[in-house]
């Protein structure tokens, strides 16, 4: 057999690799991963990202060479990558994983498909999540997921002789961040690269922390140890989804677990086939990246958007201590819990009236996780968008005391609350100059006021979204959306575990 080539990208792993397994069973090995500045500028990439990738393949470096397999870390455009490594190896054959991704790589691989053509090169991509490409029914689409998490997971290097081969060197130096043009700011706390690490992180929630999922997962406070935190990990390949599943699964039969342990990993599996659902939408309509789902929605806070108020959210300095104690926590951590994303996301498209796209990309870069296929559906979802969702409006009070009913987590992120009295801590604007004044806190200074009124504001866009979804036409076009995205159970939000 030829060259056998693999291209590693969103799949930074070697565990439950079926690519890698299938390149090394078929003639000589040759793994690389495409370092790609277009990937990097794009506007939904950041610093942390970047470094978290760096991370993850030091580790799979480690991992492939115990086995004897050299990893090439290559800098350029794909294609261009692919010519040259082409016209020093000759391979035959590339594997990789099915990605969907942002548009950018939608476009990248759909130039890769004619490159191999003109070379050809056969392109074996592999499903790596429940996602269905070409999918014609979504009624068949859970059937499809089952199928995928309960077929065996791929062999280990381990059982297979390999033939590796290497590039000569020398090679083109890595890029920085810096020289890539990727922001300064970088999460200070954000979970670390690496199959190894991803490995820890599973074990520990199965072991331990899972007992504490249910009634856990929506405090932000409880959130960072009650979760699973295998969000990043999946993300980026760290860890097999199927491998999740198969594990979480197992662990849960077990009868001699006690029940509340039982039950907590019971319901983080009843969750993970969200992941997939989500990431089908775009994989079926690439355009909702950037494209109202239903588009009776266009032009709905288009052209209202108040970039002073976009401002503020992003400075947490929108006045509501719960809302801005989230932002800290993110921009701290580049981690949230899920109720809490949905509360951010909430403010902003209903309070602040701001559009889906530029609080996605915001949010994008700050989450750790970003993951294309969950993200932009839930934005959409979330801000009222897809048509055919209950509208989800999160009062940032209500929130803080249904999930933070001490201020806890307020005051840790929130220095300046510190000093509040109990008695004001939802609503600190409303304190009398005296108050203020016997707490060393300015509202309006060392607190701002909120940057809109809740409960008006809240009324306004409520009305307005509504109106326009009680329109014939927008009404009619509704069942479209319901037959090419709607899941045939009940939708609930994603636990970004």
């Amino acid at each position: 057999m030829g060259v056998q080539a693999v291209w590693f990208k969103r799949d930074l792993r070697i565990t439950d690799h079926a690519p890698l397994l299938r390149a090394a069973q078929s003639g000589p090995l040759l793994c690389f991963y495409v370092l790609e500045p277009g990937l990097w500028a794009q506007p939904d990439s950041s610093r942390q990202h970047f470094h978290f990738v760096l991370e993850a393949l030091r580790d799979l470096y480690k991992r492939l060479r115990s086995h004897g397999v050299r990893l090439h870390i290559l800098v350029g455009e794909a294609t261009e990558v692919l010519e040259q490594v082409h016209k020093e190896t000759a391979f035959t054959d590339l594997h990789s994983h099915e990605e969907t991704g942002n548009d950018w790589t939608f476009g990248r691989d759909k130039a890769v498909v004619t490159w191999c053509k003109s070379r050809q090169v056969n392109w074996h991509e592999v499903p790596q999540f429940g996602v269905v490409r070409g999918l014609k029914d979504r009624s068949q689409w859970q059937r499809a997921w089952q199928r995928h998490m309960a077929a065996p997971m791929s062999a280990s290097l381990a059982d297979v002789l390999i033939d590796p081969i290497a590039l000569p060197e020398p090679q083109r130096p890595l890029p920085s961040a810096d020289t890539l043009g990727l922001a300064a700011a970088e999460p200070s706390q954000r979970q670390r690269g690496g199959e190894t690490v991803a490995r820890d992180v599973f074990l520990d929630f199965l072991a331990e922390r899972s007992q504490r999922y249910r009634g856990g997962i929506s405090s932000p406070l409880r959130a960072p140890d009650a979760c699973s935190r295998l969000s990043t990990y999946i993300t980026w390949g760290c860890l097999s989804l199927r491998e999740v599943v198969q594990a979480t699964r197992l662990v849960a039969s077990d009868t001699h677990l006690a029940a509340a342990h039982r039950k907590g990993l019971k319901a983080f599996a009843s969750r993970l086939a969200w992941h997939c659902h989500f990431i089908q939408k775009l994989e079926s309509e690439p355009a909702i990246e950037w494209r109202n789902m239903h588009r009776g929605y266009d032009d709905l806070r288009e052209l209202d958007f108040d970039p002073a108020l976009f401002d503020a959210l992003k400075r947490a300095q929108t006045g509501w201590p719960l809302v801005d104690a989230c932002v800290r926590m993110l921009n701290e951590t580049g981690w949230l819990n899920f109720r809490m994303r949905a509360m951010l996301v909430s403010v902003a498209a209903y309070p602040l009236w701001l559009h889906w796209r530029p609080v996605g990309l915001w949010l994008a870069q700050q989450f750790l996780d970003y993951e294309p296929g969950i993200h932009w559906s839930q934005l959409q979802m979330q801000s009222g968008t897809t048509g055919i969702n209950t509208t989800r409006v999160y009062n940032p009070v209500k929130q803080a005391q249904d999930q933070d009913p001490d201020g806890v987590f307020v005051r840790h992120w929130l220095p300046a609350m510190r000093r509040v009295p109990d008695t004001w801590l939802f609503e600190p604007w409303k304190m009398p100059a005296s108050v203020q004044a016997a707490c060393g806190v300015t509202v309006g200074k060392d607190i701002p006021m909120p940057i809109v009124d809740l409960t008006l504001a809240t009324r306004q866009a409520k009305d307005r979204l509504h109106a326009r979804r009680k329109q014939p036409d927008v009404r009619a076009a509704k069942a479209a959306v319901i037959e090419k995205h709607a899941s045939r159970r009940q939708t609930s939000w994603l636990d970004t575990a």
